[in-house]
């Protein structure tokens, strides 16, 4: 991997932190009450939804890369 990929994928992770980070500091409750939500689900359901939001995420990269 070229050394700025690296780069690339550390502000990657920063930023899934800080977003994680704010939303449970504005909101925790909502978060937990999620939670409760998506351990209610089945196993099914939750494998479609997690293939689908990496399916997005890699048509998001795709687009912004190029």
């Amino acid at each position: 991997m070229h050394p700025s990929g690296w780069s690339d994928l550390a502000t990657a992770l920063g930023l899934v932190l800080v977003i994680e980070g704010i939303v449970l500091a504005l909101m925790p409750d909502a978060l937990k009450r999620m939670a409760a939500q998506i351990l209610a689900q089945p196993a099914r359901t939750l494998r479609a939804v997690g293939l689908l939001s990496a399916a997005l995420g890699l048509v998001v990269v795709w687009l912004v890369r190029g």
